[in-house]
């Protein structure tokens, strides 16, 4: 028998891929302690923060605008599930975390889509996440966008509002133009 049959089969790992943009991070280096287009293999235990706070943040961002902790991931299974999900929690008290369109206040926190942007002040993160079969480790892969991730991606920035409902009412007792002539 060969080493290659006894060899370990390779698990694929969950990976969350994470686009970052700032409309000033060529003028300010805020994202420099961040390594982009590397993959970062991580015990799937390890509960991960995000701020400024370079000994308690695995993932900084130099700015004094952002708290020390700005927000955490932790991965879960759901039960009788082997999927890894990832929660994501605001640790911040003065500045609101958006995912998507759900607001999260301090210590809130919410099961990531598979596919979202968080929002916190001016910054921009879209999150995408490749599934694996491992449950020990997963991965974290960044990139910078130069533009606006909200735009390029046609991101709708509030809830659309429906064509028939409560808020119909409103928009139909607003004042239309009308020529002289139908007086």
């Amino acid at each position: 028998m060969s080493s290659f049959e006894d060899a370990d089969t390779e698990e694929t790992l969950t990976c969350l891929q994470m686009t970052l943009y700032h409309p000033d991070h060529l003028q300010t280096g805020r994202f420099q302690a961040i390594r982009f287009c590397h993959r970062e293999k991580l015990p799937s235990h390890k509960v991960v923060n995000f701020g400024r706070h370079s000994s308690t943040c695995h993932y900084i961002f130099q700015d004094k605008q952002v708290s020390r902790i700005q927000f955490s991931l932790q991965l879960f299974r759901d039960f009788n599930s082997s999927v890894l999900s990832f929660e994501i929690k605001n640790m911040s008290q003065k500045t609101s975390l958006i995912v998507d369109n759900h607001e999260l206040g301090y210590l809130n926190k919410v099961k990531l889509p598979p596919k979202c942007i968080l929002r916190f002040g001016d910054y921009q993160c879209l999150v995408e996440k490749q599934d694996g079969e491992s449950l020990t480790f997963f991965e974290t892969q960044f990139a910078l966008s130069p533009t606006c991730l909200l735009q390029e991606n046609l991101w709708p920035l509030r809830m659309p509002v429906p064509e028939n409902g409560p808020q119909s009412t409103l928009y139909s007792t607003l004042p239309t133009e009308m020529d002289e002539n139908e007086l």
